[in-house]
């Protein structure tokens, strides 16, 4: 009999009520198997090449974002091939960038914007105000000024 839970009308060996009882064989996992290949590490690293996202190659093997960051949580070799395709995906918008940097029509402000979206780590447009020094305080002066009304 397959591991799980099965019903009887006897008395099992250690002299327990009938009922609901569990075999001690192996269990069979519950839920839906998992679509996890190991060639998707390969899919990943093969879009990553041509400059593309986690969105597109959730799409291209139909699963969603949420499935691919689970994998990589449950998969160490497809977490490393997560970090590969992030980085050649960056390396192509980067190369696309420089290519195109002088060639008649190239947006720089397109591409600028594209790119800090994508890899906000490294592109990330940010002004930042420091202020140094210190403020001397002489005196404070605690004044009652008393309402004005008609």
């Amino acid at each position: 009999m397959p591991g799980g839970f099965f019903y009887t009308n006897a008395p099992d060996a250690s002299g327990l009520p009938k009922g609901l009882c569990m075999t001690t064989e192996t269990k069979r996992p519950m839920g839906r198997p998992t679509l996890y290949l190991p060639a998707h590490c390969d899919t990943a690293v093969a879009l990553g090449r041509e400059g593309k996202s986690i969105a597109v190659l959730a799409a291209t093997l139909e699963v969603s974002k949420d499935t691919i960051y689970e994998w990589a949580k449950v998969h160490k070799e497809f977490s490393d091939a997560l970090t590969r395709m992030r980085a050649l995906s960056q390396a192509w918008w980067e190369n696309a960038g420089q290519e195109a940097m002088f060639l008649p029509g190239f947006n720089a402000s397109v591409w600028a914007k594209s790119i800090s979206c994508r890899f906000p780590d490294d592109w990330r447009e940010s002004t930042k105000t420091e202020h140094s020094g210190m403020v001397e305080i002489a005196a404070i002066e605690r004044r009652i000024v008393p309402p004005t009304g008609n």
